[in-house]
């Protein structure tokens, strides 16, 4: 467990520091400890529950032709393959390649927030340690989502647009996240509406609706149950309630407040669809977890007393702190994560 623990503690110093470095500084620092959390997502041994599924995958992509690629379900993440196999690569590369991705898209979101630190701290017990170290795919697709939320929230439709369609070449699923540009848009409703709506259409074609009726029968029909999900619907959920009645103290410019305002709304609707279909609400949940750097890297403004700040940013720590506690104890599938491997030490 230590390993994890040593993750969680890096950005917590810097939460409790911030007076050490300026604002470059702390920059090119975050970009420096974002290359030591990819080396730990991509240089991992047998750590997630799908390792194994995920050697699967380089070994055939790398039997493909680059036509082939093009045809596959997730083309983006066989393009990956397909490329460490052509080069003789391993599957270190791979997630190390796609550990960046995600890394990317955390860091350039936490320095957007006003405590970029705590951001960092958030993401790592569930986004880092569980998503990135084992839903290899959605990680990615992530990682890309939180760059297009970086340029949504700067009022970037397009670059939105854009950087989710690339995600979707990873995990169909982030599809989904189109729609969001359209409810977050303050421009011309019907125009927007309709241009989102086409990429909606585009993007569900290439990636989604050819596979829509097994996605149906293998997350909902099936109704397969995933361990431990109304709990993670339920750590998106705590930030969108808070979020719903604290958004007007939170200094937030209109575009931020319409985009953040839905995805509070989606994470609470989140709640009784997961009695339906848990497997399928848990995917669908892991594009709505930046809601939580967002909320907790910025809840301390509700206060202008520097001591209750203080103790905002600390009831924070505290909290990620036990939910890491009680993930790496307490989870049914905690044992593929453990003990944390890296190859330099098992060779």
């Amino acid at each position: 467990m230590l390993p994890y623990w040593l993750l969680f503690l890096i950005p917590a110093v810097g939460v409790f520091s911030p007076e050490l470095l300026d604002a470059r500084s702390r920059q090119r620092v975050l970009w420096l400890i974002a290359v030591v959390f990819t080396l730990a997502i991509g240089l991992r041994f047998e750590v997630g529950g799908d390792w194994y599924a995920y050697l699967d995958y380089l070994e055939r992509g790398s039997a493909l032709t680059f036509p082939e690629v093009l045809k596959r379900g997730d083309p983006g993440y066989y393009l990956v393959n397909w490329l460490v196999g052509s080069l003789g690569g391993s599957i270190f590369w791979v997630n190390g390649l796609c550990g960046l991705v995600l890394m990317a898209g955390v860091i350039r979101f936490a320095l957007r927030q006003p405590l970029p630190w705590l951001a960092l701290l958030v993401a790592v017990p569930y986004l880092i340690m569980v998503v990135a170290m084992g839903y290899t795919r959605q990680a990615t697709a992530l990682g890309f989502v939180l760059l297009g939320l970086v340029a949504l929230g700067d009022g970037k439709l397009r670059a939105f647009v854009f950087w989710v369609l690339i995600a979707a070449a990873f995990h169909k699923s982030a599809v989904l996240m189109i729609p969001i540009a359209a409810l977050a848009s303050g421009g011309n409703r019907i125009w927007v509406g309709f241009w989102v709506g086409l990429m909606t259409l585009l993007g569900g074609y290439l990636f989604l609706f050819d596979s829509a009726d097994a996605l149906w029968t293998n997350y909902v029909e099936a109704d397969y149950q995933s361990s431990g999900g109304f709990i993670r619907v339920m750590m998106n959920a705590v930030p969108a309630l808070l979020f719903v009645l604290l958004r007007n103290r939170l200094d937030l410019k209109p575009s931020e407040s319409r985009l953040w305002w839905w995805m509070a709304v989606l994470s609470i609707v989140c709640i009784p669809l997961v009695l339906l279909s848990s497997t399928a609400t848990d995917r669908v949940a892991l594009y709505l977890i930046p809601i939580q750097l967002f909320l907790f890297a910025r809840l301390h403004l509700i206060s202008n007393d520097v001591f209750w700040r203080s103790m905002i940013v600390l009831g924070v720590v505290a909290y990620y702190a036990l939910v890491q506690f009680v993930w790496l104890n307490f989870a049914a599938h905690a044992f593929a994560w453990l003990p944390y491997q890296m190859i330099w030490l098992v060779q």
